[in-house]
């Protein structure tokens, strides 16, 4: 595409008129003259010589000349680099799209190029196949193309590596012997697995014309892996176009969205992978939940995170405690040194396994790992297999001790010999065994095999016929060193040797540590599920929990996402039926990511193809059109003409009238405006959607958003509602005088039209006599709720309920409200809660009654799993309930005082109930923030412990 075109050169005749233009534009009216009005003056110049027109400067003639030129060659609109229909029409247009994730950044531009290509094909007057390459499934029955725009419009990209070869075999078949005319490949320069088998297919079709566009490629920068390394996360990323260095920042998110740490990605110039080290400290590593590459937005530039990147907390109890005089021979201090840059470690703080296991337990371990533990405490049994049976794994190393213990320990993986087996030394006929080569499945497949390890003593597996299934390591002569059995959730691990150096010199190399991180990091990382159905299936299929979208957004939408099935050890890798994602539930996932660790995306390939292959860029400003350059200096050349003839009438000359000057302003104005209206892009005044500006309400908008403000359910009783704004008027003025906190006026809320986001709480008060709420204002407090807002809900009912002792109407109308709210847990609020010491010290929270609890949402250990309503505020409960008529102890009159009083009537608990609202306030605005561990030192010295 080169080259310049006329769209309408017939206009270019006009140009053959110049001449005459010429020759009407040398003359020129004489210049008027300004002469006295005393008629004999007049008539004397009558008298005169007649004056024949003077010739019109050549430079006036010129720039005239030059202003038509301009204005004709507009007309016949020039365009530089224009397309042209190339198509062969012996045969139907074959486009093929590809639309996975490399083309996200461009797909515009795609979809513009592929909608030229159809405008050819509709002026040919050929049909259209068009197939997708990273869709499941295909409709490639050439049509009309009209018929293709609308597969073009509908069309998205998607968070996949294209299938070609899916696509190709659709075209095939859609085609049914029929030879192309032009067949389209829109590429987005990746290389696919079997793009060879593609290509084949596709060229047996014998197209007449075979075109392929690509773009610039620069946009295909993927993340493949992420290693959590002692010091820091190493994250490796590749990229397609390799001829310039060049340089990416990575960014380390947390679960909302928030950058915790960063790297960056240096390119050498020729080099497709880089290294990038993101250091920071381990704790702050735990809480990293996602990649994601700056300045794109790809699903290959997102990298998900899940458990078995977060810090595990592992226990750890021995037979004996060993000599602190000798530190190398005690049973823990190999595996404590080698989990130490990797876990949390815990060791308790009394040799009493019947005393020290209950209290770990208590704590949930991701791991626990005795070392040469023979027999356990008969009443530990129980709960350290509830404990592996909801997700546990526990870990044992062998030693004298378990040697000697019974062979039907539950404890164990496999059926044990008594005695352990000594190899080498003058009463033994066999030498020390080597390690053999790691078997293929299991944590340490892929781990090299350390040559210079040996074992002199291990205790000996009795043969099963499962036994080798659950072998993870052995030794050459084939005896197991590492077995395992998975008990329902959770699992067993047994090392056939001691955790110290008298058995084997395995816990003296660096293959002992990196065995036992990967043993660990099989773990769960929150510990043992707490109990019912979401610990059965923790290694059953996992259904689609939150999947990311083509440019690198996580969402809720699974869509056709089929459940995943995860083997232990294996990295899991997208595919049509498994998107890359999130897989499980909220309380663990496993991550799917776009492409498996370790790949090298290449360069798209066409040779396979074996024809001669026409390349193309991406539409998107080759063709560009002269016409409102030419129009634009045809009107500027008018508005120069305009003035130079202002100024030989002699507008500008002094003494010139005002209205002259006026008139010469008004000209200016107008021709600028001409000119103005022919520059493209530009948008004027009365071009704008009415109320495009200012639109009513945005003066209360700005408002509502500049000043906090307390808000309240207008329920359409009066005197409930005047309660309600008297009570919040009182709250304001006390939060003003109390903190820094200064409100706005309270306001009232029609919940089926008003905008609710705008306010951290609304209080409702419940009234059985009020209509009740529309399913649809339900359903937008439930919105409210979900996306982060606090509903207050007041019965007001605590006196009435200690007399009947059953439900009030008050409370059967929150009944009748709630029930169609999926709301989470609720419990009356702990002791130990947030609400308690957001800002006073609170044991309870009072109103004009004092009976009842405030219910909050239950925590973590209490919830639901299956609640779909929670909290996204930073811990702030969606919901609170209370009984005690809380607006009632706040309500002040204009004078400022109370309008009602308290039962019993009591000032104190007015005073309690102002704090309990202050509280209230506080905790709506800071979240969870006082239950950081900063504030544990000041808050036990107030309470003086």
């Amino acid at each position: 595409m080169s080259g310049l075109i006329f769209a309408n050169p017939a206009i270019l005749f006009g140009l053959l008129s110049l001449p005459v233009i010429w020759w009407l534009l040398r003359l020129t009216p004489p210049r008027p003259k300004t002469e006295v009005f005393p008629p004999l003056k007049i008539l004397a110049s009558v008298l005169k010589r007649e004056e024949t027109p003077s010739k019109s400067p050549w430079w006036l003639t010129l720039l005239r000349m030059a202003l038509a030129t301009a204005v004709i060659l507009a007309i016949a609109d020039p365009v530089m680099n224009p397309r042209v229909n190339s198509l062969n029409a012996d045969g139907p247009l074959v486009l093929v799209v590809d639309n996975g994730w490399a083309s996200a950044t461009d797909w515009e531009r795609r979809v513009q190029t592929a909608n030229l290509l159809v405008d050819d094909a509709e002026s040919a007057d050929v049909p259209v196949s068009i197939a997708f390459t990273a869709d499941p499934s295909h409709d490639a029955v050439p049509g009309t193309a009209a018929a293709a725009r609308e597969k073009l419009a509908a069309a998205r990209p998607k968070p996949l590596v294209p299938d070609r070869v899916r696509a190709a075999e659709a075209i095939s078949e859609a085609m049914n012997g029929n030879r192309p005319g032009t067949l389209v490949m829109v590429s987005d320069g990746v290389a696919a697995p079997q793009d060879a088998e593609a290509l084949s297919v596709l060229a047996a079709l014998s197209p007449a014309q075979l075109r392929l566009i690509e773009g610039d490629g620069r946009s295909a920068v993927a993340i493949t892996d992420a290693v959590n390394n002692a010091g820091a996360m190493s994250v490796t990323a590749t990229r397609l176009t390799t001829g310039a260095p060049q340089q990416l920042a990575v960014n380390a998110l947390d679960a909302q969205g928030r950058a915790l740490a960063s790297g960056t990605f240096e390119f050498a110039a020729g080099a497709a992978t880089a290294t990038a080290e993101i250091a920071s400290p381990f704790e702050l590593r735990n809480d990293f939940a996602r990649l994601g590459l700056d300045g794109l937005a790809t699903a290959g530039s997102a990298h998900l995170l899940d458990d078995g990147f977060k810090r595990r907390r592992v226990a750890l109890l021995a037979g004996e405690s060993g000599s602190d005089f000798q530190p190398l021979l005690q049973p823990l201090y190999y595996i404590s040194r080698a989990l130490q840059p990797y876990a949390d470690v815990i060791q308790p703080n009394t040799a009493d396994l019947s005393v020290s296991i209950p209290q770990i337990l208590e704590g949930n371990p991701s791991a626990i790992i005795l070392a040469d533990v023979g027999r356990l405490p008969a009443e530990t049994y129980a709960p350290l297999q509830q404990w592996i049976s909801r997700g546990g794994t526990l870990i044992r190393f062998a030693g004298p001790r378990l040697a000697a213990a019974p062979s039907d320990d539950p404890l164990v993986p496999v059926i044990l010999r008594q005695g352990e087996r000594a190899l080498g030394g003058a009463m033994s006929w066999s030498e020390p065994q080597p390690l053999a080569d790691f078997p293929s499945f299991g944590p340490f497949a892929g781990m090299p095999r350390a040559a210079d390890i040996t074992v002199t003593r291990q205790v000996l597996a009795e043969p099963t016929p499962d036994l080798a299934e659950r072998t993870w390591a052995s030794l050459a002569d084939g005896t197991p060193l590492v077995t395992t059995k998975e008990v329902e959730a959770g699992r067993i691990v047994l090392v056939h040797t001691t955790a110290e150096a008298t058995w084997s010199n395995l816990p003296l190399s660096g293959n002992f540590v990196e065995m036992l991180r990967r043993l660990v990091q099989i773990a769960r990382a929150g510990g043992a599920a707490s109990s019912g159905p979401a610990a059965d299936g923790a290694a059953a299929t996992l259904a689609p929990y939150r999947l990311l979208t083509a440019d690198g957004i996580l969402t809720t939408e699974t869509g056709t996402a089929q459940p995943i099935s995860v083997a232990p050890n294996q990295t899991p890798v997208a595919s049509f039926d498994h998107p890359p994602g999130l897989y499980g539930t909220e309380d663990g996932f496993t991550a799917v990511n776009l492409l498996a660790p370790k790949t090298v995306i290449a360069p798209f390939d066409m040779a396979p193809a074996g024809a001669a292959v026409a390349r193309e860029g991406l539409a998107g400003g080759e063709a560009i059109s002269l016409r409102p350059a030419l129009f634009a200096a045809a009107f500027a050349l008018l508005v120069l003409d305009s003035f130079v003839v202002l100024f030989m009438n002699g507008a500008f000359a002094r003494g010139a009238r005002r209205n002259r000057g006026a008139a010469a302003a008004a000209i200016v104005a107008a021709l600028a405006f001409g000119l103005f209206a022919f520059i493209p892009g530009q948008t004027m005044a009365q071009d704008m959607p009415p109320g495009a500006g200012t639109k009513p309400g945005d003066e209360q908008i700005l408002e509502r958003l500049d000043t906090t403000h307390l808000a309240y359910v207008v329920t359409g009783e009066a005197d409930v509602d005047n309660l309600s704004e008297q009570g919040l008027e009182g709250l304001s003025q006390f939060l003003t005088y109390r903190t820094t906190l200064e409100p706005g006026a309270p306001v009232g809320l029609d919940i089926t039209k008003d905008d609710l986001s705008f306010y951290p709480i609304i209080y409702w008060p419940i009234s059985a006599n009020a209509p009740m709420p529309s399913q649809a204002a339900i359903s937008r407090i439930d919105a409210y709720m979900r996306n982060g807002g606090t509903v207050l809900f007041d019965t007001r009912d605590q006196y009435s309920a200690l007399d009947g002792g059953g439900t009030t109407p008050n409370g059967e109308r929150l009944q009748a409200i709630l029930a169609n709210i999926d709301i989470p847990p609720l419990e009356p609020t702990p002791e130990d809660h947030v609400l308690t010491r957001s800002f006073y010290l609170l044991t309870n929270f009072p109103g004009r009654y004092t009976g009842s609890p405030l219910w909050v949402e239950a925590r973590q250990e209490a919830r639901n799993t299956g609640a779909q309503l929670s909290s996204s505020g930073d811990g702030v409960t969606p919901l609170l309930i209370t009984g005690n008529d809380l607006a009632g102890a706040w309500a002040i009159d204009p004078q400022g005082a109370p309008v009602l009083p308290t039962v019993p009537p009591d000032e104190m608990q007015r005073e309690y109930a102002y704090r309990a609202g202050v509280n209230i306030m506080m905790y709506m605005l800071t979240g969870n923030y006082k239950a950081d561990q900063v504030h544990v030192p000041a808050l036990l010295e107030r309470l003086g412990q």
